[in-house]
């Protein structure tokens, strides 16, 4: 989410994908056909320009329900509220459109006197409230969005045991816990580890799993299909995401990465827009149409 965006006129040619399904699509016979109901969650960092006040969360809540999508991500979890919400009103609100309460990113970071103690006391007793607070809120994931690549693997490896507590409290509340990558986690920590591998074989897959940003692993000069292979079954979520519009620069293989989601343990799609070649809504609304168009996305990746 650190990539600053951009907003440009709206090229011609993108107003829709190829094949773009819409309500009112027809068949070439003139026969009326229907989309194919798909579960596709929005992150709302995506839509974070239209809410520049709590009172502009329901409207965009209602014309995302009307595009398709079916469960939202958070990313404004903030001294126990969403959006100023309450966690319960949070998913009354987000109910009242048809959509459910995904999960949320969210995340507290060490100090430097907490890495250097390894003494985590403080830092789980916030958890203990964000974990309460998810809870209520009807969340099924919380995901660490960011963690800047540590000096040491000393202090990788307090990281990897701080989330496998998290991820272990979070467990027994009954909630899945996960850490989302960028690009930057394909550094070498010290010279030696590769940062997101380390964090793969030192953290327990009963206690953390991983949100795959399937974007940044590329932009990292990574695939994430190798990925699945090397560590399956660690990907519970797969963030969908492009350089701008999903779909639009054709970098990314999508084909490939959602025909091997199964090896990846893939079980929620998370579509993520964060730079723009047209107004907002329309530029989340041509990456919906874009995953309902695919062949290769199923309707759902929930066991």
């Amino acid at each position: 989410m650190k990539v600053k965006h951009i907003i440009t006129a709206c090229v011609l040619g993108l107003a829709l994908p190829l094949g773009s399904c819409t309500q009112n699509s027809t068949s070439q016979d003139g026969a009326a056909t229907q989309c194919e109901k798909k579960e596709v969650c929005i992150q709302l960092y995506s839509v974070r320009d239209l809410l520049k006040s709590d009172a502009d969360l329901e409207p965009v809540l209602k014309q995302l329900a009307e595009m398709g999508y079916t469960s939202v991500e958070a990313a404004n979890y903030n001294d126990g509220k969403f959006y100023g919400m309450a966690p319960a009103d949070f998913k009354a609100l987000v109910e009242k459109y048809g959509m459910s309460v995904l999960s949320s990113h969210t995340t507290r970071a060490l100090t430097d006197e907490e890495l250097a103690k390894g003494d985590l006391t403080e830092a789980l007793a916030w958890w203990d409230k964000c974990i309460a607070d998810h809870k209520a809120a009807g969340m099924k994931y919380i995901v660490t969005p960011w963690m800047s690549v540590p000096k040491t693997i000393k202090d990788l490896q307090t990281y990897c045991d701080y989330y496998n507590e998290v991820g272990k409290r979070c467990r027994e509340a009954g909630l899945k816990y996960g850490y989302h990558n960028h690009n930057h986690e394909f550094q070498k920590v010290e010279g030696k580890e590769v940062m997101l591998d380390y964090m793969l074989q030192h953290t327990n897959p009963e206690n953390v799993f991983f949100q795959m940003d399937v974007y940044w692993v590329v932009r990292g000069q990574s695939s994430p299909v190798d990925y699945f292979t090397k560590y399956p079954g660690r990907f519970t979520m797969l963030h969908i995401k492009d350089h701008r519009e999903i779909g639009q620069s054709g970098m990314v293989g999508y084909d490939a990465i959602f025909r091997n989601a199964d090896k990846a343990g893939t079980q929620d799609i998370v579509a993520e827009i964060e730079q723009y070649s047209c107004p907002v809504m329309e530029s989340v609304k041509q990456s919906l149409d874009y995953l309902l168009d695919a062949p290769f996305v199923k309707a759902s990746y929930s066991k």
